[in-house]
């Protein structure tokens, strides 16, 4: 009895052992294998999020996007089918901004998506590179149009519409180049996590981290403040027909602020005094939908709704200011032939 415990013991040791070996060796092949109610045998585990019932965030925040996608898409439709119909040319200046900050914004919408599915390289450098620059690529066109509007309530005049279109472009680049460098310096040139030690190549983009990330966006937030802070003189300007589209500029900067300080006291503090690491990508994926919204509908609904209101001003302008073109020139001067000749006869015909 006891050479038969002795041989079940060490078999067992031997087990033990050997799950071990297998656990850190295959670490993948021993992790969860159940289907979370919502997904289908087939969904790979990369892509729970999307469909798992029981953490509803990721569903919540993916039906939110996906509404956001197809409004983007609408609006950005709308707009550029518009585009002949415009006849105000200071209107007509801002098209080329609005339909870049639908451009990016639309991008905001779909970038939630990377921060819904699981980490590997490539949601992983997407998250990176592409949050800074989307919101870069917002703010810049956000900017160039409280400068524009600037102009505007006090000169009611203002330069072409290529011209803010490359001071947006100008402004965006620059974020673009911050973030080239510093994945190329993090992921390239440094492949390591925390301690130092080489990890592989699907880990690297993740290995970041939270205070790393925010600090990575000081420059968007000096956009963010540049739009607050430039939206506020729209509203004493001389000519009042602009001070509406700053005031909606001005909103949407301020709550887009508030969205800001909310989810960067969340990422660095709230989620680490929690020991919540996991919350972590539904902050990040809240801030991005949340936001896009509020540039949806505080600044492109506004603006895409006052098209008509601008083309129906421009009329009346045209038709209580009718502009004397070479055609309205000659109209004239046939008119006044006509009635110095009917005057001529008049006067000649008593003497006859």
């Amino acid at each position: 009895v006891l050479e038969i415990m002795d041989h079940l013991t060490s078999k067992s040791q031997h087990f033990h052992l050997l799950f071990f070996i297998a656990l850190c060796v295959f670490p993948g092949s021993l992790a969860q294998t159940t289907v979370p109610s919502g997904c289908g045998d087939n969904v790979d585990s990369l892509y729970f999020n999307l469909c798992d019932l029981t953490t509803a965030w990721g569903v919540v925040v993916e039906a939110f996007a996906a509404g956001g996608l197809v409004s983007s898409l609408i609006l950005l439709i709308v707009l550029l089918a518009s585009l002949p119909f415009v006849t105000d040319r200071k209107w007509r200046s801002s098209l080329g901004l609005h339909a870049g900050f639908l451009i990016f914004t639309f991008g905001l919408f779909a970038l939630t998506f990377s921060f819904i599915v699981g980490k590997n390289f490539a949601t992983c450098a997407s998250r990176r590179f592409l949050f800074g620059v989307l919101f870069a690529g917002c703010f810049s066109c956000l900017l160039m149009q409280a400068v524009r509007l600037n102009i505007l309530a006090r000169r009611n005049s203002a330069p072409r519409g290529w011209v803010w279109c490359l001071g947006a472009l100008g402004l965006w680049l620059v974020e673009v180049v911050i973030n080239t460098e510093w994945l190329i310096i993090t992921i390239v040139r440094y492949p390591t996590n925390a301690t130092g030690i080489l990890t592989p190549a699907t880990a690297v983009p993740c290995n970041i981290e939270n205070q790393d990330f925010v600090m990575a966006l000081i420059y968007v937030l000096n956009l963010l403040l540049a739009v607050v802070v430039a939206s506020i003189p729209i509203l004493a300007g001389k000519h009042k027909r602009w001070c509406k589209d700053g005031a909606f500029i001005l909103v949407t900067g301020l709550l887009s602020v508030g969205i800001w300080v909310a989810w960067i006291v969340m990422y660095l503090y709230g989620n680490a005094k929690h020991l919540k690491p996991t919350w972590d990508d539904p902050t990040l994926a809240i801030a991005l939908v949340s936001n896009a919204w509020v540039f949806l509908l505080f600044h492109t609904v506004p603006a895409v709704c006052s098209l008509s209101e601008d083309n129906e001003e421009a009329v009346v302008e045209e038709n209580l200011y009718p502009s004397r073109g070479y055609e309205n020139i000659l109209k004239d001067q046939s008119s006044q032939s006509i009635y110095m000749e009917n005057k001529a006869f008049s006067m000649d015909e008593p003497n006859a």
